[in-house]
């Protein structure tokens, strides 16, 4: 089959705010590696599956230009934003629909792979073993798959798989059924979650053939379905003001919701790569070298009787100077300032929220 990446990369990373901007999302920052971007880095990963020309990225509007200015290997075709903000179910409409316009054929003859901008992982190796495997079995059984990743601790801020039945491996990769998808749990049922071996956290990466999407989701989402063939149909007619239009009526929810909690034929595969949500400042600690100290560092910076803290300056004329602190994280650009404790590095959106009623020439 013909195999085909979207990578979504459409979000704003309001978490990473100063560096993280609305015409400059965290997708475009150096957040997991010294000289690539997160976006970067997902394109290099997926390549060498289904080739540069077979990648799709899904954005919004007004990252069209700065994501195209980043990517300049990538055809205008390639970057697909949908017209409004629908969440990742409107996301994968809107691709579904632009693949069917552009080759009606593919319906029967491609799979896809639905893959995310904002993660830390490694080694490719083990994440392109896991991609096949995972490709693998969507395309054998029409099933849709996702990716979960074993548990290292109670995390509380990411939603669960819960594993039924084993199944066989493929490219030494662990394939299960999929009992259920469990909301963020608290602590205690987190605990119980990942001391019960049953349980991997929901990666929010997906993989299915075109057919057995569009049938799937013609039964759990039938309004969705309709929209895809009549928004694909308007594409093909060059109707783009008729396709947007169609578009605008779509809810604003994703597709776990939508689609995967209801879907009849779900299975999972486990990861064989180490991964991360780069979600907030914090998780720089687990994605980027340290000093001696402790202290992550990007751009001009001093650090004296400082440790465990986070240090980012995109200011080219200035050097941040710190002296005797612990566990801050600073974030320098030419027009913000960003200082907090490390430990409520998730409190940045609280920030954010103020900005957009009083500055929002910051955001």
């Amino acid at each position: 089959m013909k195999r085909i990446a979207v990578i979504m990369a459409g979000g704003s990373g309001e978490r990473f705010w100063p560096l993280s901007r609305q015409s400059h999302p965290k997708q475009l920052l150096k957040l997991a590696h010294p000289d690539k971007s997160l976006l970067a880095q997902s394109i290099e990963r997926i390549q060498p599956i289904v080739g540069l020309e077979n990648i799709i990225i899904a954005t919004a509007p007004h990252l069209l230009d700065p994501i195209s200015a980043a990517l300049p290997f990538l055809g205008p075709s390639q970057i697909q934003a949908e017209p409004h903000k629908r969440n990742t179910a409107g996301c994968l409409v809107w691709t579904a629909a632009n693949i069917l316009a552009r080759d009606p054929s593919l319906r029967e003859t491609a799979s896809i792979a639905v893959l995310t901008a904002d993660h830390r992982i490694e080694p490719d190796e083990g994440f392109q073993r896991t991609i096949r495997a995972a490709l693998e079995l969507a395309e054998e059984t029409g099933g849709l798959v996702t990716i979960g990743i074993r548990p290292d601790r109670p995390e509380t801020g990411y939603g669960y798989i819960e594993l039924a039945s084993d199944l066989e491996s493929r490219q030494n990769v662990a394939c299960h059924s999929v009992r259920a998808f469990k909301e963020k749990p608290d602590l205690a049922t987190a605990g119980q979650f990942l001391a019960s071996g049953r349980f991997l956290w929901n990666s929010g990466t997906f993989f299915w053939r075109l057919d057995a999407f569009l049938s799937e989701l013609a039964i759990a989402a039938p309004d969705l379905f309709s929209s895809i063939e009549k928004i694909a149909f308007q594409l093909r007619e060059k109707d783009e003001i008729g396709a947007t239009a169609t578009f605008a009526t779509l809810p604003s929810i994703s597709i776990d919701y939508a689609l995967m909690e209801r879907a009849k034929k779900v299975f999972v595969v486990s990861a064989d790569f180490n991964w991360d949500d780069v979600g907030s400042w914090d998780a720089l600690d687990r994605s980027l070298p340290h000093d001696d100290s402790g202290n992550v560092t990007q751009g001009s910076s001093l650090l004296v009787d400082t440790k465990n803290s986070i240090v980012m300056n995109e200011h080219a004329g200035l050097t941040t100077c710190i002296l005797g602190v612990d566990g801050l994280v600073v974030a320098v650009t030419g027009d913000a300032l960003l200082v907090i404790p490390k430990d409520r590095a998730q409190e940045v959106k609280t920030l954010v929220d103020q900005l957009k009623v009083q500055r929002t020439d910051l955001l």
